[in-house]
């Protein structure tokens, strides 16, 4: 069972989210939050595998809490929840090493997937918050896009079929049929392209394919 912590300030929320999460049959929803201090003290206690998260919050936020909770020891996966208007919110918790990032309105089959999909270590952003981060850096510096062309030339013709579709917001196992791979092959090419890169997770690939106007 993958082992999941809630944090929202409304009540309503959360019991939505336990239900949906709960109703999947293969995660527990080992405890609640109404803010960022009950969620460090949470996931120390409580030690949970994935820590799905609101971004803002009264008191202490989803940002500040993210980063107590991501220094911590064996820490859990933390995936955020965020809306259209919070993308300044987005950027940071990539910078933290938020893995990923949903829209509060996912349907309930995509949200459980989301956390199987972070539970197994890879990253998850939803394709609709990818769009809308493109967007965001549209404007982006000419010194910028020139930095990621150079990191990016460093990719093998493969590597750079992977990190284009994982742009797009596929999966490993949508990469995989889209290029004719086994998906175990795919996740190789993520893991050595993302060491190359000297990115964290999926989503800071994506946004540096986007940089260099590749996407």
């Amino acid at each position: 069972m993958i082992r999941v912590l809630i944090v929202d300030d409304e009540a309503l929320v959360r019991s939505g989210l336990r239900m949906i999460l709960e109703a999947a049959g293969d995660m527990v929803v080992v405890g609640e939050a109404r803010d960022g201090d009950e969620a460090v003290a949470a996931a120390t206690r409580l030690r949970p595998q994935v820590v799905l998260m609101d971004v803002r919050m009264p008191g202490t936020d989803g940002l500040a809490a993210g980063a107590r909770i991501l220094t911590a020891p064996e820490s859990p996966k933390l995936i955020m929840l965020t809306t259209f208007d919070l993308d300044e919110y987005v950027h940071e918790a990539l910078r933290l090493g938020a893995v990923g990032f949903l829209l509060k309105d996912t349907p309930p089959r995509e949200l459980a997937a989301a956390v199987r999909t972070v539970a197994t270590g890879q990253a998850m952003l939803s394709p609709t918050v990818i769009k809308r981060l493109i967007t965001s850096f549209a404007d982006k510096a000419p010194s910028r896009a020139e930095s990621a062309r150079t990191l990016l030339s460093s990719l093998t013709a493969r590597e750079e079929d992977v990190i284009r579709a994982l742009a797009r917001g596929l999966s490993n196992a949508e990469i995989g049929r889209e290029l004719k791979l086994a998906e175990a092959t795919v996740k190789a090419h993520v893991s050595r392209l993302l060491a190359k890169l000297g990115v964290a997770n999926r989503v800071q690939a994506a946004i540096l394919v986007h940089d260099a106007d590749l996407g």
